[in-house]
C-alpha cells in the first residue's frame, strides 16, 4: 500500500534507508541502487553462494495419471505429458519407451509454472539463487523491478543472471525513479523539465533495448511522487514503442484511489501503452466498498480501447514504511498522525515489521507498544516513524473489495512479495489462491486461477513459449494436490512454506521435489517475444 503522494520508499522495494544510498555516494548509482534493493540483513553488495554443482536431467521423462489445468482457463482434462530436453514434447495418450523415467500423477494436478508479474527478488535471486519461499509455491518465473525501482543497468544484472543462472526464470523492469534518480540526482523534489524528461525516455530506450520488458513506476513513493503525469506518458510511451508495458503502483490507493487509477489509464491510453495496475486494492477505510466503481472506470476504459489490466495479491494487509500514513508529511504533528491512524482504523492496524530502536515489537501491533511504552498511540507512531529502521503491514483492506476484484477476467494473481520477504505474500500467495480462494471460498473455478497465474501473465508479458500446456512450450511444470494445496505463511511467520506442491520444473529440470529444492539451476533470462 501506500497511501498518496510525496512518502519514503516502501518495504515492498525491499529497501535499505536513504542513508545507505548517501553513504554510496562514492560508487556509481547502479551500485547504490542495488543496496536500496538488498533485502533485510543484507549489508553491502550481494554476496552470491557458490554455484551447485550440475545436476543430470534425463533426456526426456513422462507425466502420467495427472490432471491438467493447461493456464488456458479450459476444464481440467486427464492427459499424460512428455518433456524432451527443456520443451513439452506431446501431450494425450501416451506410451513410455523402454528405460524413459516416468512420474506418477495419479491424483494430482499439472499446471503451467506460476508467472508472478511484480516480485522484488531482484537481489534476493542472486543472494539466494536457489529461491527456495518462491518455487516452492509454484512460481518458475518472476518479473523483478517493480514499483518504479529496478537494477540499474540492466544490461550488467542480466549479465550476472546468465553468468550465474538461479533456480527461476528471470524478466526486469526498468524502474520510472531508477531512471529519474540518474537523470535529476538528488534534486528530485521538483517536476523535470522538458530536456530532462527527454533524457529519461532515451534512458527507457536503452533499458528496452538491453533486455527490460518495460516500465515500471511507483508515483506514491518518495522520488516518483513528485512526477507530472506527462513525464511518466513520455518514459511508457519509450517502452511501448520497442513492445513493452507499463505496470503502476499507482499515485494512490486509499482516499484518492480513483484519481490515481484514472491517471494509470491516461497514461496508458497517451502513452499507447498496455497498462497494468498492479496490486490493485482500496486500502483505507474511506475507499471501502469502492471495488466496483474503480471496476467500472477500468471497464470503460476497456471498451474505449485502452489495453489495461490489473493483478492483485490474495491478503487484506498491505506492508509499506509507516510514513505512508501521513499525506502532508507532518509526521511529527499531532493532528496529522490522528487523521493518519484513523484513516486506517486506528493503531490496532499497524503491525510493526521492523522497529530498529525496539525489535521486541516486531510483530506486535502499535497500540500494544504503545502500551508497553507508556505514551499514547500519536506518540508511539512518531517514535516509530522517526526511526530510519522502521516498518510496517497496514490491516486495511475487506474481503469484499478482493473478491470483486479477483472475480474481474483482466485480473492475475502476483505477489508483491519476493525472497526473505517479511509478509506472508512472499512464501505463499499462489497456494494461497488455490487452498483458500478457490477450494474453500470458491471465488473462481480452478482452471481460472490457473489461468491468472500462467496463461493471462504469460500473454501480457509477451512470453509465447511459457504459460500453457502443449506441444512446443518451455517445460515449467508445477504437479500439486489440489486437495491440500494451502500457503502456511502467516504474519507472525512470514516464511513459512507452502504444502501441497510436490513437484516443480524448470526448463525441464525438476527444481522442488515437494519437500526441498534440487541443486539444478536452470533458470533463465527470458526476452520479449
Amino acid at each position: 500500500m501506500n497511501r498518496m503522494v510525496g512518502r519514503t520508499l516502501s518495504p515492498n522495494f525491499m529497501t535499505y534507508p536513504l542513508r545507505t544510498l548517501l553513504a554510496s555516494r562514492g560508487a556509481t548509482f547502479g551500485a547504490a541502487l542495488l543496496l536500496t534493493l538488498a533485502p533485510a540483513g543484507m549489508v553491502g553488495q550481494p554476496k552470491r553462494q557458490p554455484p551447485a554443482p550440475p545436476r543430470r536431467q534425463p533426456a526426456s521423462f513422462v507425466i502420467v495419471g495427472a490432471r491438467i489445468a493447461d493456464g488456458t482457463g479450459a476444464p481440467l482434462r486427464a492427459a499424460s505429458v512428455r518433456v524432451q530436453g527443456d520443451s513439452i514434447a506431446a501431450v494425450g495418450a501416451i506410451t513410455p519407451r523402454p528405460g524413459e523415467p516416468v512420474i506418477d500423477g495419479t491424483g494430482m494436478v499439472l499446471a503451467p509454472g506460476f508467472i508472478d508479474t511484480h516480485n522484488h527478488s531482484s537481489s534476493g535471486v542472486e543472494v539466494e539463487p536457489a529461491a527456495v519461499s518462491q518455487v516452492s509455491q509454484g512460481i518458475t518465473t518472476m518479473a523483478v523491478g517493480p514499483d518504479g525501482s529496478s537494477p540499474w543497468p540492466v544490461s550488467d544484472y542480466l549479465q550476472r543472471l546468465r553468468a550465474q543462472p538461479p533456480t527461476v526464470n528471470v524478466v526486469t523492469f526498468a524502474g520510472h525513479a531508477t531512471i529519474r534518480r540518474e537523470v535529476i540526482g538528488y534534486d528530485f523534489k521538483r517536476q523535470a523539465t522538458p530536456d530532462e524528461v527527454a533524457r529519461m525516455a532515451a534512458l527507457v530506450t536503452q533499458a528496452m533495448n538491453e533486455g527490460a520488458f518495460g516500465l515500471s513506476s511507483g508515483l506514491e513513493y518518495e522520488v516518483g511522487s513528485y512526477s507530472a503525469t506527462d513525464e511518466v506518458v513520455t518514459m511508457a510511451r519509450a517502452a511501448g514503442a520497442r513492445g513493452g508495458i507499463y505496470i503502476s503502483h499507482i499515485r494512490d490507493e486509499a482516499d484518492l484511489a480513483m484519481d490515481a487509477i484514472r491517471e494509470a489509464l491516461t497514461i496508458g491510453e497517451q502513452g499507447k501503452v498496455p497498462v497494468q495496475i498492479t496490486h490493485i486494492k482500496l486500502g483505507t477505510v474511506g475507499v471501502w466498498g469502492q471495488a466496483n466503481q474503480a471496476v467500472a472506470m477500468v471497464e470503460a476504459a476497456r471498451q474505449r480501447g485502452v489495453d489495461v489490466t490489473a493483478d492483485a495479491y490474495p491478503y487484506l494487509a498491505w506492508q509499506s514504511t509507516p510514513r505512508v500514513l501521513i499525506p502532508n508529511k507532518r509526521y511529527t504533528d499531532s493532528a496529522s498522525v490522528r487523521r493518519g491512524l484513523d484513516d486506517i482504523g486506528g493503531a490496532k492496524n499497524v503491525q510493526i515489521t521492523r522497529w530498529g530502536a525496539h525489535p521486541e515489537f516486531v510483530g506486535k501491533r502499535l497500540d500494544e507498544a504503545a502500551r508497553l511504552l507508556g505514551v499514547s498511540d500519536i506518540e508511539a507512531y512518531i517514535r516509530f516513524q522517526g526511526d530510519k529502521e522502521s516498518g510496517m503491514i497496514g490491516h486495511a483492506m475487506t474481503e469484499a473489495d478482493l473478491r470483486t476484484f479477483y472475480r474481474q477476467p483482466w485480473v492475475m494473481v502476483a505477489s508483491d512479495g519476493g525472497i526473505s520477504n517479511n509478509h506472508p505474500r512472499g512464501a505463499g500467495t499462489f497456494p494461497r489462491v488455490l487452498g483458500q480462494l478457490v477450494r474453500e471460498q470458491q471465488w473462481m473455478t480452478l482452471p481460472e486461477a490457473i489461468h491468472k497465474m500462467s496463461g493471462m501473465p504469460a500473454a501480457r508479458l509477451g512470453l509465447r513459449d511459457r504459460g500453457t500446456v502443449k506441444p512446443g512450450m518451455k517445460a515449467d511444470l508445477v504437479l500439486f494436490d489440489a486437495a491440500t494445496v494451502i500457503d502456511r505463511a502467516t504474519f507472525a511467520q512470514p516464511r513459512a512454506l507452502s504444502t501441497g506442491i510436490q513437484r516443480v520444473w524448470v526448463n525441464g529440470a525438476l527444481v522442488w521435489t515437494g519437500t526441498a529444492v534440487t541443486d539444478a539451476r536452470p533458470g533463465r533470462v527470458l526476452s520479449r517475444q
